[in-house]
């Protein structure tokens, strides 16, 4: 069964029942008062007749004043203490009625009996007789205007059922419609994005915020980040064939004189060696950098403290001067402390220093200064610098400038697209300065405290 079909299924028996409930509520509620209504007044009417008779029972005999105070449709009934003595009634209709009376007591009893299929109302009142004697004087009283009533009442509230039935029928059905529509049309599009291969987003109305919203909402940003993996996942395959391409094509070809030459020429086994070396390094370091920019960033693992930026900074200059023999010089003032990752800075720190020293011969110099709530970390080299109308687009992934980024001299172009996702997940900004034949400043800029 369709949920839309579920919904409309148990609302309508759920409102149904509620409103079953309170119709026989509202009978149940009216009859009570109604016959309570009834049984009080024959009450006070009997405690009034048996009031007059007992004050005319010396002057008038027992069957004469029955006679006058016998009710409307009822009966009235005179039951002394001696079951022997007599016990005369009177009904307004003529008929014995024997059935419509109570043992003796000395107790006041309101009832309600049921004769030939009409109930009445009995009331038994002890009266004091003439003679000191304490006798029963019996009213009884027809309801059947009051049950008429009531059963007129009955088939009121049946058809008020069978008449609202129908409207909640319907608006259960567009109801269950209403709620469906935003499941349907995310159904209907992922339906689309499963047939047509292209990523859609459904339209939310902003004036609602309840769980349909929510739900659309979370579809929208699950097909963003489906689409974003996408994307990464086309761009790195397209990426990586296209910038592996060409140091397979070297290693192959290398090989291919290596084998048929290699053993006869020393100096040409030698060229080829190094070439292949040089070319599977570039491969490794490219895998290394495609792989780091085809992940998301919310799986870069940053890990955000205080981190002293003057002893990250020297170090960092440290091992990069131990390990590529130039000289870095590190210009601080005192410790200053940053917000940011230390493994990710260092790494970011590492990839800026690999660009000046590939694009300059002479000293590299890192500052870290202090500018109002932020730490700014330079570093400035003295190379062949990049054109004003290039800056903007030495981010993009696979550009270089023709001039300073040749491939056998500089790097894939992937380098410094990787710092700015770097920055960007440790929630720094990075600037470049640059003036061709001057040299290039990159700066790093880094929040004080959180």
């Amino acid at each position: 069964m369709k949920l839309s079909s579920k919904i409309h299924l148990y609302s309508s028996v759920l409102m149904a029942i509620i409103l079953v409930v309170m119709n026989l509520s509202v009978y149940y509620v009216f009859s009570k008062m109604a016959l309570d209504s009834q049984m009080a007044q024959a009450e006070v009417e009997a405690s009034s007749i048996a009031q007059g008779v007992a004050r005319s029972s010396r002057s008038i005999p027992i069957g004469d004043l029955l006679r006058s105070y016998v009710p409307a449709n009822g009966k009235i009934q005179f039951v002394p203490a001696d079951p022997s003595a007599g016990s005369p009634s009177v009904t307004s209709s003529g008929e014995d009625m024997e059935e419509l009376r109570v043992p003796y007591s000395t107790d006041k009893q309101v009832r309600q009996i049921q004769y030939e299929g009409t109930r009445y109302v009995l009331v038994s009142l002890p009266v004091i007789w003439n003679d000191g004697t304490v006798s029963n004087i019996q009213i009884s009283r027809s309801l059947a205007a009051t049950m008429e009533t009531l059963q007129v009442l009955r088939i009121v509230l049946l058809a008020v059922t069978a008449i609202a039935l129908i409207p909640i029928i319907v608006s259960t059905r567009v109801l269950g419609r209403l709620i469906m529509q935003p499941i349907t049309v995310l159904t209907r599009t992922m339906q689309d994005i499963r047939h047509s291969g292209r990523f859609r987003r459904i339209e939310l109305k902003q004036s609602s915020k309840d769980e349909l919203f929510e739900m659309g909402s979370a579809f929208n940003d699950m097909i963003t980040l489906l689409e974003s993996n996408y994307a990464k996942q086309e761009q790195f395959v397209s990426n990586a064939s296209h910038e592996l391409k060409t140091p397979l094509t070297i290693i192959e070809s290398y090989a291919s004189l290596l084998k048929r030459r290699g053993l006869g020429r020393p100096e040409l086994f030698q060229e080829s060696v190094e070439a292949i070396h040089s070319e599977a390094i570039r491969m490794k370091e490219m895998t290394e950098q495609l792989l780091l920019l085809a992940r998301n960033p919310e799986d870069w693992q940053v890990e955000m403290e205080r981190v002293d930026l003057v002893a990250l900074t020297k170090s960092s200059a440290k091992a990069f001067h131990d390990a590529y023999n130039r000289q870095v010089e590190v210009k601080a003032e005192a410790t200053m402390m940053g917000w940011t990752d230390s493994r990710r800075l260092k790494q970011l720190l590492f990839i800026l220093l690999d660009n000046a020293l590939k694009y300059s011969d002479e000293l590299i110099v890192i500052e870290v200064v202090r500018k109002q709530s932020e730490i700014h970390v330079q570093i400035t080299d003295r190379g062949i610098g990049i054109p004003r109308d290039e800056l903007e687009r030495v981010f993009d992934r696979f550009y270089r400038v023709d001039e300073a980024r040749s491939r056998r001299g500089g790097g894939a172009g992937l380098g410094l697209s990787l710092a700015l996702d770097i920055a960007q997940a440790i929630s720094a900004q990075i600037e470049l300065d640059s003036l061709p034949g001057v040299g290039t400043t990159a700066t790093i800029r880094i929040q004080a405290a959180p």
